[in-house]
């Protein structure tokens, strides 16, 4: 059983997604335009920083959390109410019928001392 500490302390959110080569450009201006703003509002809210492989085609997303329970207040109806926006602005600038971008993996990571 986590203790007060492990809720008080500093976590990262960590995403891994597949985008394709041609989506890069286009999905990275979506990512600033609506996840960027929304994650600025939210209590807690420290930063992300984006990676991107080119070889596997893969991004690694890193958004960093005050703290666990300051992250996991955030509903995950409003979370999913923010991905569809996310997703139909993609689709609609890319010109495509569904999302191209893929969760590959979703995690939390602590830092260590």
């Amino acid at each position: 059983m986590p203790n007060d500490n492990y809720k008080k302390s500093l976590i990262t959110e960590e995403l891994r997604l597949k985008v394709r080569s041609e989506f890069k450009d286009a999905w990275l201006e979506s990512e600033r335009k609506i996840w960027e703003p929304w994650l600025s509002d939210q209590d807690g809210y420290l930063g992300r920083k984006i990676f991107w492989n080119k070889e596997k085609e893969e991004a690694l997303i890193l958004v960093n959390w005050q703290n666990k329970e300051l992250w996991k207040k955030i509903s995950i109806e409003e979370v999913n109410k923010i991905q569809k926006i996310f997703e139909n602005d993609l689709q609609k600038s890319l010109n495509l019928n569904e999302n191209p971008i893929k969760l590959v993996y979703e995690g939390e990571l602590q830092k260590q001392e």
